[in-house]
């Protein structure tokens, strides 16, 4: 089962977790035009056994520029098959999703491949690839941007692996790196495209508290105008964001609850 399965999908819709768009995270001040994720109506299913098996369920949501959003929930309740769809890692079937102003919905792979030229992706199992050293695996991350040289691909490697305190690892290979180190690995190759948005897979599971508290100082240091909506199943993680969003079970089904440091309530949105 994953986000949001209620088992049986409810005919009243979902009411919209929204928080207000601002322009200044600590302060609010400044309403902006549009966030930097908006979900309408998002279904998803799955093929199980030849019959759909859906996940989604008419998901309403908006992510707003800068803003450090998490998503917690059990294992298993679709935090992953969100997040891959925001990331245009996945094909959007049923409902509206624009992602940096630009709608996913129907997007030739092209526009796909565009769109992912701006966002940062922290996946939990690092994605590596074994035969590239950790100078390698981030370069790969800067093959879409033709803009920049093997130069200067080398050196904003080399300078993100110093930023995450791999500068001696630069030419080793993954099995020579430790979990953590990995981990560091994947993080500069998600920063070094200077994305407008991170998405984090329970990026910090390989990392020690100290770790998860230096990654998000990281993050807003060098992106300070990035958008950041991570996943975990730990709910601890809200500390270091602006805006908490979990997914509870519920006798009608999965529930949406938020906990916003901006809008300084807590609402629940039906999710199935």
């Amino acid at each position: 089962m994953d986000l949001i399965d209620a088992g049986t999908q409810s005919d009243q819709k979902a009411d919209r977790v929204t928080s207000p768009a601002i322009d200044d995270i600590d302060n609010g001040a400044t309403a902006r035009a549009s966030p930097a994720i908006s979900i309408r109506e998002l279904n998803f299913s799955y093929d199980e056994a030849g019959s759909p098996k859906q996940v989604l369920f008419d998901i309403d949501l908006d992510i707003w520029p800068g803003e450090v959003a998490l998503l917690t929930g059990p294992s298993g309740c679709g935090k992953t098959t969100l997040l891959t769809l925001i990331g245009g890692l996945r094909t959007v079937q049923s409902g509206q999703l624009h992602v940096l102003g630009r709608e996913l919905h129907g997007c030739a792979t092209s526009e796909l491949t565009e769109a992912r030229r701006h966002i940062g992706f922290i996946f939990q199992m690092h994605n590596l690839l074994d035969f590239l050293t950790a100078r390698q695996n981030v370069q790969m991350a800067l093959q879409l941007h033709a803009e920049l040289n093997r130069k200067e691909m080398n050196v904003r490697a080399q300078r993100m692996l110093d930023l995450v305190g791999l500068g001696p690892q630069l030419d080793s290979y993954p099995a020579q790196l430790s979990g953590g180190q990995k981990q560091r690995v994947s993080i500069a190759r998600a920063l070094a495209v200077h994305p407008k948005l991170v998405l984090a897979d329970e990026s910090t599971s390989a990392l020690d508290e100290k770790g998860e508290a230096e990654l998000y100082r990281m993050i807003k240091q060098r992106l300070p105008n990035a958008t950041l909506f991570s996943i975990s199943h730990h709910p601890a993680l809200a500390a270091f964001h602006d805006r908490q969003l979990e997914t509870r079970a519920a006798a009608e089904g999965w529930l949406m609850v938020e906990h916003s440091k901006l809008a300084r309530q807590e609402s629940l949105s039906r999710a199935g």
